[in-house]
């Protein structure tokens, strides 16, 4: 499986009959997947249709598809009877001879060219007739069109798993130059520690000399990052599985960075040695680069 992009567009168009249409799929990021549609009402289920197959094929984004349907207006299309404009006429008609007939008024028969001629009787026929026919070939296109956003979407993941890569193996090398400066500050540590023991000792009548060790010891343990710098390298092995596996894998990479930098911000706290804080920030500003990059994974 490849890496997928939450950003994507496809564009496509077709005609059929007197219709011709524009199709255009767009994506930005989002937590979750919320596909929307803006197609015209009157394609019944279209909508619908629309959402459950980009739902079988997406796994996150905030997707919109939008279609504009026009229809040739050359006056050659079928007409039909308005049947509802009919009944009123008739009605009309009818209750105009009554009225007529009541004061002794013969009017001239109604011939039915003339009904017909009638405004709104006769109509070209609606968009509706024909609507379930297009559904049908619209929808078969959507589906090219879906699969060439997913291919897209792929391509910009493709590009995303190479940037990805790098930035990996960028903090992996500072992660090891972070291991070697602090192997590097040890004897600067020990000798500040027995500076430390010493000045307190012959400046504090009566300490308790196993009470000192007790909290200089401390002050060690809290400047050691063996812990953080094994975490890095389990939260580095962990990424390149994630990105070697492809597929949906955004969340989880995104809740990996805040592990990532939650051991950079740790490391850079206990440094105390420009050398090793030197290396946490640089740690620091590829992970943040790196987390850009994954919230545009699916």
């Amino acid at each position: 499986m490849t890496l997928h992009s939450m950003t994507g567009f496809a564009s496509g168009q077709g005609a059929e009959g007197a219709y011709t249409w524009v199709w255009e799929i767009r994506s930005v990021n989002a937590k979750g997947l919320d596909v929307r549609a803006r197609v015209p009402d009157w394609l019944e289920g279209l909508e619908n249709e629309i959402k459950t197959r980009a739902s079988k094929k997406l796994g996150r984004g905030n997707v919109t598809v939008g279609l504009r349907l026009s229809r040739a207006e050359d006056g050659k299309g079928q007409m039909q009877i308005n049947t509802a404009a009919m009944e009123t006429m008739l009605a009309a008609i009818a209750a105009t001879q009554a009225q007529a007939a009541q004061v002794g008024l013969q009017l001239a028969p109604v011939r039915a060219t003339d009904i017909l001629q009638m405004r709104g009787v006769l109509e070209q026929a609606t968009a509706e007739q024909d609507s379930e026919q297009l559904v049908q070939r619209l929808l078969s296109e959507f589906d090219s069109l879906l699969a060439d956003f997913v291919n897209m979407r792929a391509a910009e993941g493709a590009a995303l798993l190479a940037v990805l890569t790098s930035q990996i193996d960028r903090i992996d090398a500072l992660r090891e130059e972070a291991a070697q400066r602090a192997d590097d500050r040890q004897a600067q540590i020990a000798e500040t520690l027995k500076s430390n023991l010493a000045r307190v000792l012959s400046n504090s009548e009566g300490a308790d000399p196993d009470r000192v060790a007790q909290e200089l010891a401390l002050i060690a343990v809290k400047a050691d990052v063996t812990e953080e710098l094994d975490r890095l390298a389990a939260h580095v092995a962990a990424a390149r599985k994630l990105i070697g596996q492809g597929g949906p894998v955004g969340r989880k990479l995104d809740f990996l960075m805040q592990e990532f930098n939650r051991e950079a911000n740790t490391l850079c706290s206990k440094a105390q040695n420009a050398a090793l804080t030197e290396v946490g920030l640089e740690l620091k500003t590829v992970i943040d680069q790196m987390r850009e990059q994954v919230q545009n994974i699916e």
